[in-house]
């Protein structure tokens, strides 16, 4: 399969898997999620694998566990489903409780390849740059967490700590100001 079939197939895939799911408070449908997800590991200059692991990154996750895996392997491969696995918190339903399993994301994230840790900051990097958005645009969007406020500033500073242990990489920094705005826009509503 060309790298262009493979991409066109990953993306099909996900907005198969992820049909009428929504983005927490603004509606947008999932899919444009994770085609900024899969564009921003292309940009940080991700390989084929993780490009499609990009669109996939949450399948496995919220999209229907071991049987969706196994789906992933059969049409991209060992590496794409590694790639997808190291992104995935878990894949039981109903999810185990937030802090717990986030806790247990992080440690797991500590001995990630940098190949998961691309896909997964960029992960990250696009759900801060909602969060952000939410809060310039003055929405109470904590109520959309289960961690909530504090709980989300916690977890995506942790993000940043974890994923850049040892791991330097220009992503990374988009990260981390994307976090210092959040947390500067969080504490001006505390002020």
């Amino acid at each position: 399969m060309t790298e262009r079939g493979r991409l066109e197939e990953a993306f099909l895939l996900a907005a198969e898997l992820h049909r009428g799911q929504q983005r927490k408070r603004s509606g947008i449908p999932y899919l444009v999620h994770l085609m900024a997800v899969a564009a921003l590991v292309a940009e940080y200059g991700g390989n084929d694998d993780q490009v499609v692991a990009g669109f996939l990154h949450d399948a496995v996750e919220d999209a229907g566990g071991a049987r969706v895996r196994e789906m992933i392997r059969e049409r991209f491969g060992d590496a794409v489903v590694t790639l997808v696995d190291g992104c995935t918190d878990t894949d039981e339903d109903p999810k185990p409780p937030w802090r717990p399993r986030k806790e247990a994301y992080l440690e797991r994230l500590r001995g990630e390849t940098d190949a998961v840790r691309l896909v997964s900051v960029a992960d990250k990097v696009h759900n801060s740059r909602s969060i952000v958005a939410a809060l310039r645009a003055g929405e109470n969007i904590w109520k959309h967490f289960q961690g909530g406020k504090d709980g989300c500033l916690w977890y995506y500073r942790e993000i940043l700590r974890v994923a850049g242990n040892g791991w330097h990489h220009p992503i990374l920094d988009e990260l981390a100001r994307t976090v210092d705005v959040m947390h500067e826009l969080a504490d001006a509503e505390d002020a």
